[in-house]
This record gives C-alpha cells, sequence and structure tokens, in this order.
C-alpha cells in the first residue's frame, strides 16, 4: 500500500458518537414524526450511506430536506463528543508522515468544535462535511484525483506541499461503517475499518476493508510498520523519535557533507564546532566539539567536558 493520504470518518471512527448522536437525533425524530423510535433503528441507517438512508425514510425531497436542515443545525448547536480513547496519539504519529482528513456526515461547524476541543483540528488537512457536500464517494473520488490534497499539516497551521500527483491507491479511509466502506471501495480507494464503532469487524471485512483495527493504537502498527521517523512533524518535536535508531535531519544545509544525511548526534557536533570557530579569535585554535550533556551519569551538574568548553567561552 502506497498511502498518503489517511482519511478519517469522524462519528464512531475518531470520537465516541453513538450515544451522542442518537441523543441530538431523537429530536429531529420526534420533529417529523419520522419512524425511527429507536437506537437500533437509527444506526441502522449507517448500514449504506447515511444521509441517504435518510432521505429513503423520508420519501418526500421536501420532507427530506427538511429534516436534514433540522438534524444539521442540531449538530451545528449542541454536539461535541470526547475522543476515542487513545486517538490523539494516533493522529500526532501520523501527522507528520500523511496528509490527514476528516470526512463526515456530520456539519462542519460540529467537526471544528470537536476537533479543537481535542487539540488535534491543526494535525488535519482537509476536512469534508456533509454540509458542503453529501456523497462520501464524489469527496474521495476528488481528493484521490487533485495533487494538492497530497499537501500535509504537521500539527501547525501551515502547510508542506508534496507536489506529486495522486491515484486512488495513495488513499486510504478509516471508518467503523460499512456504508463508508463501500463508497471507499467504489471510489477505488483503500478502507481500514475499526471494531470499537458502529459494525463489527467482521462486517466491514466483508464489505471490503482491507484491514480492521481492534485498538487505535494498532493503526500506527499499521500505517507505520516499520515505526519510521520523520523529524520536524509532531511525532519529533524534540529531535528525536520513540523509534529503533537515530533520526536523521533532512535539512539541505545540514546535510551537504558526503554520505547523505546525518544522524541527529552528528548535527549537534557540527553545529558546536561552527558556534566555536564564531566564537574563537582569530590565530586560536577552535573548540573541541561540545558533548550531549548525558542526563544517565551526570545527575549531579553539567558534565565535566562541557563545562570545560563553557568556562573557554564565558568572559571572566
Amino acid at each position: 500500500m502506497s498511502t498518503r493520504i489517511v482519511v478519517f470518518d469522524m462519528d464512531g471512527t475518531l470520537v465516541q458518537a453513538r450515544a451522542a448522536a442518537w441523543e441530538v437525533f431523537q429530536d429531529t425524530a420526534r420533529e417529523f414524526e419520522l419512524p425511527i423510535r429507536s437506537a437500533e433503528e437509527f444506526f441502522g441507517l449507517f448500514d449504506d450511506s447515511f444521509l441517504a438512508s435518510l432521505d429513503a425514510v423520508c420519501a418526500d425531497p421536501e420532507l427530506a430536506a427538511r429534516v436534514r436542515d433540522h438534524f444539521m443545525t442540531a449538530l451545528r448547536e449542541r454536539y461535541t463528543p470526547k475522543l476515542i480513547p487513545g486517538m490523539s496519539d494516533v493522529i500526532k504519529r501520523l501527522a507528520p508522515h500523511y496528509a490527514l482528513a476528516v470526512m463526515s456526515s456530520n456539519a462542519m461547524q460540529a467537526i471544528r468544535r470537536t476537533l479543537d476541543a481535542a487539540g488535534v483540528a491543526s494535525c488535519f488537512a482537509h476536512v469534508f462535511a456533509a454540509d458542503l457536500e453529501l456523497s462520501k464517494h464524489d469527496q474521495l473520488t476528488r481528493l484521490a484525483s487533485d495533487p494538492s490534497y497530497g499537501n500535509v499539516r504537521r500539527c501547525s497551521d501551515s502547510y508542506v506541499e508534496s507536489g506529486q500527483t495522486l491515484t486512488g491507491e495513495d488513499v486510504v479511509l478509516v471508518t467503523d461503517t460499512v456504508g463508508d466502506v463501500k463508497e471507499a471501495v467504489a471510489a477505488g480507494v483503500g478502507a481500514i475499518g475499526v471494531s470499537w464503532g458502529m459494525h463489527s469487524g467482521e462486517r466491514l471485512i466483508a464489505a471490503g476493508a482491507g484491514f480492521v483495527a481492534r485498538w487505535p493504537q494498532e493503526l500506527i502498527a499499521e500505517l507505520l510498520p516499520a515505526g519510521s521517523c520523520r523529524p520536524g512533524g509532531c511525532g519529533c518535536e524534540s529531535g528525536s523519535c520513540h523509534t529503533t535508531g537515530s533520526c536523521t535531519i533532512p535539512d539541505p544545509v545540514m546535510n551537504t557533507a558526503p554520505g547523505g544525511p546525518r544522524s541527529t548526534d552528528q548535527v549537534i557536533a557540527a553545529a558546536s564546532v561552527r558556534f566555536s570557530r564564531r566564537l574563537t579569535p582569530a590565530g586560536q585554535a577552535p573548540l573541541p566539539p561540545v558533548p550531549r550533556r548525558d542526563h544517565r551519569r551526570d545527575r549531579g551538574g553539567y558534565d565535566p567536558a562541557l563545562r570545560a568548553a563553557i568556562s573557554r567561552i564565558s568572559p571572566q
């Protein structure tokens, strides 16, 4: 799988939605006397596209439009579910490596409020909401055909441009519903199911999902199987990663030496040499590289070599 864009369904996949969504929808069902009187009947609408199923229940197009408007208004005003436990970490681990998007049958205002409350809104490059376009199939098809959607946001508001073309193989939808999996398959993109939402893993696989995650962290193992590290994103804010081996920093200024990119330790050592040369008077030998502090053996103060180096550059 050559995935470059990971699209998350929101309700049931990113957030705990079953009780919250049913609570909001009950007002709409009562207002229009819809034949949906239980949570099970409501959840059954997600076997196919939720909004298409809702239109079918209403039968009359004018009534269907009024029902959608009423439900969307309620979602905008009072729908703010919590993230699935552990999903915040998943988002922040994936953001340095993929363009992340949200695609939902929910309202844009509700999506933004929910993601802002969870502190992950700026990790997503794009959001596709039902009050802008109803069909996830059409949204996925357009996304897979436009290279600009491959631009990433590494948990900041700025975009990092990719400049590469996209195909359906570059896109995967992560979802908890059979209806979404069917739309992904129809659009020619990949589908990953999650077992903690609306539908069982067996049903998601039968609908066409290539994999079903049992825990949120399993998404990281599936999408980053080598535990790859890309400094500069939210997974590497401190310059080091929770992966085997040391990071390399793909910076053209710091990596112009023969032999390709260097490790973090090598870059720090090189920077130390350049810094000492700027502080060394003409005619004197430059200072040796300043070693990194070893916190495991130097709990009582600075490393002796570092103390000596500091004394040489500090005014007497």
